[in-house]
């Protein structure tokens, strides 16, 4: 097995590399004029598009409002789902749901670091 801050390290470096090739062609494409041109035209078009939904979203006011309201619960429940397989899983006991098809459900964890 890899030492951890081997693998760590390795990907800081990668990340710096990636870093440096995305600048490299962003500035390849700001020098390009098709380009430059094609980005107006987008933005003149990002823009009749906002309006079109602004226009339509003031329609549909109510059903939007509780549009919020469901994504804030399924947020909250997400959580609730999770803590609850947490605990579960620091319990010893088995961690699995279904839906209403049969199909089982097993828990994905991850684990991710940040900077101190």
């Amino acid at each position: 097995m890899q030492d951890l801050q081997e693998v760590f390290s390795r990907i800081k470096e990668n990340q710096k590399k990636q870093k440096d090739i995305n600048s490299i062609y962003r500035d390849a494409l700001a020098s390009s004029q098709s380009y430059q041109e094609t980005v107006e035209k987008i933005k003149g078009l990002r823009e009749k598009k906002n309006s079109i939904e602004g226009s339509i979203r003031a329609d549909f006011g109510d059903e939007l409002t509780k549009l919020e309201g469901i994504k804030l619960d399924l947020k909250t429940d997400k959580e609730l789902l999770s803590d609850i397989a947490i605990s579960q899983l620091m319990k010893g006991q088995t961690v699995e749901v279904r839906d209403e098809y049969e199909n089982e459900y097993e828990p994905i964890f991850s684990v991710k670091f940040k900077k101190t």
